[in-house]
């Protein structure tokens, strides 16, 4: 019988198949991905990532040409790590009702939302000075409203849920809601983002069949 790899060794192989530059490179990315998620891109210095990974100016800059350029790749680790658990607990529902109620509990209880979600946190400094960073927010966010879509479209499709909800209205609606609801908490506490979420659940099962 053949044994499948499981993820801690299939993590070592890929790690040896990494060259050590790009160790470094991966490294830096990961230790100021919550700092600049956390101070925003223009507030983290130089200095910030230094000190996060221990790293002299030049062995940043031996692997990034400028901080916008680590700024964008922590976005990019940020918001894949961010989507990885989203669709593991979109998997774990078998009905379309289970599947939104899985989703918005990550975002409720994640620690990483603690400081915000990266999207809402990029996102308010990626203005048209920044068109990089601003088309990896915009593909965000039309790919975390793309998962509330295709919810509800596979619940229609199902017939779980009414053909009177209309998926795309839905999904633009319920991610700027979920969005709000967690700068609410990141401000006010998180019985205002436990109210957002609960009128979102609310709306969602008047749909159910």
């Amino acid at each position: 019988m053949r044994l499948r790899p499981n993820g801690l060794y299939l993590y070592r192989q890929k790690e040896k198949i990494m060259s050590k530059a790009e160790r470094t490179r991966q490294f830096i990315i990961e230790a100021s991905a919550p700092i600049i998620n956390k101070k925003g891109m223009a507030g983290t210095s130089l200095t910030d990532i230094m000190e996060a990974t221990k790293l002299a100016k030049g062995g940043i800059y031996g692997n990034f040409e400028s901080k916008e350029e680590i700024c964008m790749e922590a976005f990019a680790y940020l918001r894949s790590q961010l989507a990885n658990k989203l669709d593991l607990a979109v998997s774990k529902g078998k009905f379309a009702e289970t599947k939104l109620f899985n989703l918005l509990d990550v975002y409720q209880n994640d620690k990483s939302m603690m400081e915000g979600c990266p999207i809402l946190n990029f996102g308010t400094e990626a203005d048209d000075t920044n068109p990089g960073m601003k088309e990896l927010v915009r593909k965000a966010v039309f790919s975390a409203q793309k998962r509330f879509f295709t919810i509800v479209e596979e619940g229609i499709k199902n017939k779980e849920l009414s053909e009177e909800l209309d998926p795309e209205q839905f999904s633009i609606k319920v991610f700027a809601m979920v969005e709000g609801a967690i700068l609410c908490g990141k401000l006010a506490g998180n019985q205002q983002m436990l109210l957002v979420l609960e009128s979102i659940k609310k709306e969602f099962k008047s749909y159910v069949l």
